[in-house]
């Protein structure tokens, strides 16, 4: 076996164990509404803090845990602790914004999806209205009529739905009409673009009139330049995120910036 598969074989192990062992946390990256500048909602992003190794970073655990089918009881956690998180927040009256949390394929395409998220509202007493769940367009798209039945469900359930990565797969306009969204993210790739030599102005416009054709909010992603801020308030995108308005960090590290900010 090379030392690249033994690496593997030892990253997976410990990441069965990880999940019993209380390492995973969610850090908050903050998303702003771009005209007045208040917080919205925020965005739970997973990170494994490993015993010897520190922080692990998710692009080499992810691919594991959906290899494995780790990612759904992954996922399940990511859920319920969103939910703690921001109801205990409302509870001390400290903030009220919403939370999105990331759907993986697996978690999608389960039949007991609906049940299970309305199931972690209930145990967290949380209105359903702070809560977004977030996918990937391509993964919205590989089964239009699947995910339609899916989606509608989980609006049933009084949820918001937001398309991540939106721009970077191959969705029809007539499929994207049918489907429940709320929310176009559009991908950070078409974000850095903005202004640059490779301009990425003129499709950003046409994503974000779209989005208002079809009843939809746009996110823009990845914001790192006043620059980019300024374009995008002009396009009429109505939030965003990114390391210019706020980098991912620990819940109570959040409640700290954002009342520096508030000051």
């Amino acid at each position: 076996m090379t030392s690249a598969a033994q690496a593997q074989l030892e990253l997976e192990r410990d990441l069965r164990r990880a999940l019993e062992g209380q390492q995973f946390e969610l850090h908050y990256q903050p998303q702003y509404a771009l005209s007045g500048g208040e917080v919205l909602g925020v965005e739970a992003l997973l990170r494994w803090r490993h015993p010897t190794r520190g922080y692990i970073p998710p692009s080499m655990f992810i691919p594991i845990a959906e290899d494995t089918g780790l990612i759904v009881a992954i996922g399940d956690w990511v859920l319920d602790e969103a939910c703690r998180q921001v109801a205990l927040w409302q509870r001390e009256a400290v903030r009220r914004f919403r939370v999105a949390v990331n759907v993986s394929a697996l978690q999608f395409e389960r039949q007991d999806l609906a049940q299970n998220v309305e199931a972690a509202l209930r145990r967290h007493d949380l209105d359903a209205r702070w809560l977004e769940l977030e996918l990937t367009e391509s993964l919205v798209m590989r089964d239009v009529s699947g995910s339609t039945r899916q989606l509608q469900r989980l609006r049933e359930s009084g949820v918001a739905i937001a398309v991540d990565d939106f721009g970077t797969g191959y969705s029809s306009l007539a499929y994207l009409q049918r489907l429940p969204i709320d929310r176009l993210k559009i991908d950070r790739v078409f974000v850095k673009d903005l202004g640059a030599e490779h301009d990425t102005t003129p499709l950003v416009q046409a994503v974000v009139a779209l989005a208002h054709t079809l009843g939809m909010e746009v996110v823009a992603e990845g914001i790192e330049t006043t620059a980019q801020l300024e374009t995008l308030r002009a396009l009429r995108c109505e939030m965003g995120q990114g390391y210019l308005l706020g980098r991912p960090v620990p819940p109570e590290e959040l409640l700290e910036r954002l009342g520096e900010q508030a000051n």
